[in-house]
């Protein structure tokens, strides 16, 4: 058994998994628990260890531990992170990181920390853990509605897509009534085994059923019926992170772009990006770029394409011909990395139209920024109906039923909803909606009350 440190001074092992979009939650948990006096030891790849020291707050209890990725068949040498990989290459990525067992077996016996924090893939933690007398909480760096949607459907006995249009037997009674067909099927994802290896769905049940409690990236005021419900699921304690809202982006943004926004009035802008891991095809993209073009609003489009593409060839080939050269007075497309938090804190930006990932709608509702959803796959349909549905704080395209398909006068009537019948319903209500969650996010007292109730109840527990 490992002998723990007092628990006046905890110490926690985070090991999210190998995406950015994992990453980037364990990180901000990491750095509101250090100023709380807990001393953190963060699991990473070798690749990733410079990107997370830019947003890691190092101090004398934060430490930045390589672990290494045993070699499989089918990544390539230095591919350490999913971002780098094609859809097959992650899934090789999760058989990878099954055999790292015996190497957390030792660091975790090196370590000695009261708690590991993890990620849905290494559903043979709590396992490992416990045999060193550890204990473990899984993280959940999903929306709680996403998180317990997916579960309780996938629970049921028979597996369709049509088993995912319905919520399950006991569900929350909220905005979400259903899924259509196109919605369903990202969400059946969860239930695909590849070359006979644990499905998403089999990895997050052991996980959560093994931890000795759950943890999850929300709070009671945005999402209390579902964490009510993870409750009634599990049996065990569940802790609340609160929603994890980001500091105020350091640094300056790029030149180029920070001269072309000026030119624009406040809040003027249609910034429309979908991160590094979310793809549309390219009907999407043309659809998407008519449609912002309809608006006769500046726009600033970021579009990006699978690594084993050359985006730059795929970009001239999406666009609408004569797109460009149209909108060249008061439009940027851009493809590859841009600083999404830089551009979304610029006065000139007034709507960001994105993906529903969690963490971006968050950034978008503490910017002042009015939110179009254009969910692509995943949590993100459920993001979506949460954030237009239940807090009514965005709006969502319309999408056909049955494939999702959209045209330009979709993203037209959404940005306008937003953007130019504001003093119009429902476009008044959900501009009030987006101001009050908006002043919850940025209230440091109640964020801040989040975390130090949260290390109460981790000290309770260890």
């Amino acid at each position: 058994m490992a002998s723990h440190e007092s628990t006046d001074s905890l110490h926690v092992v985070m090991f999210p998994w190998f995406a950015y979009g994992h990453i980037s939650p364990f990180v901000q948990l990491s750095n509101k628990l250090s100023l709380h006096g807990v001393k953190v030891s963060f699991l990473s790849t070798p690749s990733t260890v410079s990107r997370i020291k830019s947003t890691i707050n190092l101090n004398p209890g934060v430490h930045i531990i390589p672990v290494s990725i045993p070699h499989i068949e089918g990544i390539p040498p230095g591919f350490e992170t999913t971002s780098d990989m094609t859809p097959a290459m992650a899934e090789l990525l999760k058989q990878a990181v099954d055999l790292m067992q015996p190497q957390i077996k030792t660091l975790l016996s090196q370590l000695k920390p009261h708690f590991v924090f993890f990620d849905f893939v290494y559903y043979w933690l709590p396992y490992l853990a416990s045999q060193l007398g550890i204990k473990t909480l899984y993280f959940s760096v999903y929306s709680a509605i996403s998180d317990n949607y997916n579960l309780a459907v996938s629970r049921r006995n028979n597996h369709t897509i049509h088993d995912f249009m319905k919520p399950p037997a006991g569900f929350p009674t909220t905005s979400l009534t259903s899924l259509t067909k196109f919605e369903a099927g990202h969400s059946f994802y969860v239930l695909m085994n590849f070359d006979g290896h644990p499905s998403v769905y089999d990895r997050a049940l052991e996980g959560y059923n093994g931890s000795t409690a759950i943890l999850m990236k929300t709070c009671n005021e945005m999402e209390g019926p579902y964490v009510e419900y993870k409750k009634t699921q599990f049996q065990k304690p569940v802790l609340l992170t609160g929603p994890l809202v980001s500091e105020p982006p350091s640094g300056e943004l790029d030149g180029r772009w920070s001269k072309w926004l000026v030119r624009f009035p406040p809040k003027s802008v249609i910034f429309c990006s979908f991160g590094s891991e979310t793809f549309l095809n390219n009907d999407q993209i043309k659809e998407l770029a008519l449609g912002l073009e309809l608006t006769g609003l500046p726009f600033f489009l970021v579009v990006n394409f699978p690594a084993n593409v050359d985006a730059e060839i795929e970009l001239v080939r999406a666009l609408p011909e004569g797109l460009t050269e149209r909108v060249k007075d008061i439009a940027v497309v851009h493809t590859g990395w841009v600083q999404q938090q830089l551009i979304l804190a610029h006065n000139s930006v007034g709507c960001y139209v994105c993906h529903s990932g969690f963490s971006s709608v968050l950034e978008a509702i503490m910017n002042d920024r009015q939110l179009v959803l254009l969910p692509c796959k995943g949590d993100q349909f459920l993001n979506a109906k949460l954030i237009a549905g239940d807090l009514r704080a965005g709006v969502e395209v319309n999408r056909r039923e049955d494939d999702g398909h959209f045209d330009k006068k979709d993203i037209f009537d959404a940005v306008k909803t937003v953007m130019v019948d504001v003093n119009k319903e429902p476009g008044m209500s959900i501009r009030e909606n987006h101001k009050k969650w908006r002043e919850f996010l940025r209230n440091e007292e109640i964020q801040n009350k989040f975390i130090a109730d949260l290390v109460k109840d981790l000290k309770d527990l260890a």
